[in-house]
């Protein structure tokens, strides 16, 4: 990531005006790096910083917690429960995405 961040950041070819992030349910380090990073860019050059959840990014399917439970998005909120993971991508048209203000990690269980 932060190879790809430099490049973006320096090669002058890119004017960044807007950062989306998926701010979880996933790794706890991982969200936290990403978030800190993403974060900082943000300040620094002055754009827009927005989450999504990692639901919107994989058609709603259950996201690997670890080696045997999934987080499931339910009707009463996000659940780890023994489920197949499902397949990320990007949206072909990122107006699609339900961007959000709040781009604190999303831990769903608290992080030990």
């Amino acid at each position: 990531m932060v190879k790809i961040m430099d490049e973006i950041l320096n090669d002058g070819k890119f004017n960044l005006q807007k950062i989306i992030y998926a701010n979880g349910p996933g790794s706890f380090m991982g969200v936290k790096v990403a978030y800190v990073v993403l974060k900082t860019i943000s300040i620094v050059k002055e754009c827009e910083f927005y989450a999504v959840s990692g639901f919107e990014l994989n058609g709603g399917a259950p996201i690997r917690a670890n080696k045997k439970l999934s987080f499931v998005d339910t009707p009463e909120g996000i659940k780890l429960q023994k489920a197949q993971a499902g397949e990320f991508g990007l949206p072909q048209n990122l107006a699609v995405l339900n961007l959000n203000l709040d781009t604190l990690p999303n831990y769903v269980i608290q992080a030990v």
